[in-house]
């Protein structure tokens, strides 16, 4: 079977976009225009103004979406600086009254490092566990949190296996302890029907790249209510973040975000391609589990456990054959150890390791999936064959 479809501009077949996506058809189409945009949006002059009004109606679509201000959205370069910011900016605001953090044991290193490193200013972690499926603890978050919890931090949806999580109960359950309430929201946008007003959190982070826009490019809300503390000093955004914004990125955001307020056809593309993947791999492959099927999860997302082979193998033999998947986080990837999400939610290690994540795109196609699974189903039983030969040759040494 020839793969006569590509959802990417480099002729492979790209199945790894919770890590990255390719900028978006329309936004491809008017890059040009956006080379064309000089100028500084703090200048008074002409050159000025084009990117003054760039940064103004892009807020402002955000805040359409979210359902909140624009004075509650800043720019910044993406969720990893935008999560820094929200726990730099609760920790030197509530401490030493509150000194205690709740994160779920299956955050996005960018959260878990910087809770980690709060650590040794006198914090306390808490970290909540998940079951099997990746469903979070309640019970744990209403028994921990207390009147000396600063925040409670729970990812919208995980990036390896696509469990959303309640954010609006865990909202409540913080609320009423009188702590704040953050979310990061990277795998949220552009794979969910837009239910943001209905959280109620405090704070939220957003990466533009996630969604088929450009990296370098990212966005915080923040309620008008909540403290903030800038991590870049300067005079741009109200104060709250220095540094001349990322104008192009903005307006490139702004093209993909009219994308974005019409999502339901393309989530419906994108669930039909995951079921259709899901379905056809167990047809065609035996010993293969997917992680997490029995919780809700983002539309676009596949964690697979196949027995008898080694993710990172797999992994390079299909990027050998032109399929770019990942076994979890591209942020860990090259890391020895197994994903330290699986093993939370009670994986083996050996299940961990034969772990592979396929997260499909508003571009990708019914024949690229089918493509895909005859390849996955091929290199799968040449690498068990090859495991059980080395086992043979090991036995009679």
């Amino acid at each position: 079977m020839q793969n006569q479809t590509f959802s990417s501009p480099n002729r492979r077949i790209y199945l790894d976009n919770n890590a990255t996506t390719f900028p978006s058809a329309k936004l491809r189409e008017k890059w040009g225009e956006l080379l064309e945009v000089s100028g500084n949006a703090s200048s008074v002059h002409q050159e000025g103004r084009v990117p003054k009004t760039i940064l103004r109606d892009a807020r402002k679509k955000i805040a359409e979406l979210l359902s909140c201000s624009p004075l509650e959205v800043i720019f910044n370069s993406g969720a990893s600086e935008g999560n820094s910011s929200v726990f730099n900016s609760v920790f030197q605001s509530a401490f030493p009254a509150r000194n205690e953090f709740l994160i779920s044991s299956v955050e996005h290193p960018s959260v878990a490092k910087v809770a980690e490193s709060l650590k040794s200013r006198g914090a306390i972690v808490h970290l909540i566990p998940v079951t099997r499926d990746g469903k979070i603890d309640l019970d744990f978050i209403k028994k921990t949190v207390s009147d000396k919890t600063a925040l409670v931090s729970v990812m919208y949806a995980n990036n390896e296996t696509g469990v959303i999580h309640p954010i609006k109960e865990i909202t409540q359950i913080a609320k009423a302890a009188g702590s704040l309430m953050h979310t990061d929201c990277v795998q949220m946008m552009g794979k969910c029907e837009n239910n943001f007003n209905d959280l109620g959190v405090d704070y939220a982070t957003f990466s533009a790249h996630k969604f088929y826009s450009l990296k370098g490019t990212g966005f915080v809300f923040i309620k008008n209510t909540a403290p903030w503390l800038p991590l870049i000093f300067g005079s741009q955004e109200r104060a709250r973040r220095g540094g001349t914004e990322n104008i192009t990125g903005i307006a490139a955001l702004n093209i993909v975000l009219d994308e974005i307020a019409t999502i339901s056809e393309k989530i419906q593309h994108m669930a039909k391609l995951r079921d259709l993947f899901e379905s056809t791999v167990q047809q065609k492959i035996n010993g293969v589990t997917v992680t997490a099927s029995n919780s809700k999860r983002v539309c676009n997302t596949s964690s697979l456990v196949i027995e008898g082979v080694d993710g990172d193998t797999l992994l390079m033999s299909l990027d050998l054959k032109g399929f770019s998947v990942s076994t979890g986080a591209a942020c860990s990837s090259g890391s020895p150890e197994p994903s330290p999400v699986l093993l939370a939610m009670g994986l083996t290690r050996a299940e961990a390791q034969s772990s592979l994540r396929v997260s499909v795109g508003w571009a990708n196609t019914e024949e690229e999936i089918l493509f895909f699974v005859d390849t996955l189903a091929e290199v799968t039983t040449k690498l068990r064959a090859m495991n059980e030969k080395e086992k043979k040759d090991a036995n009679v040494c």
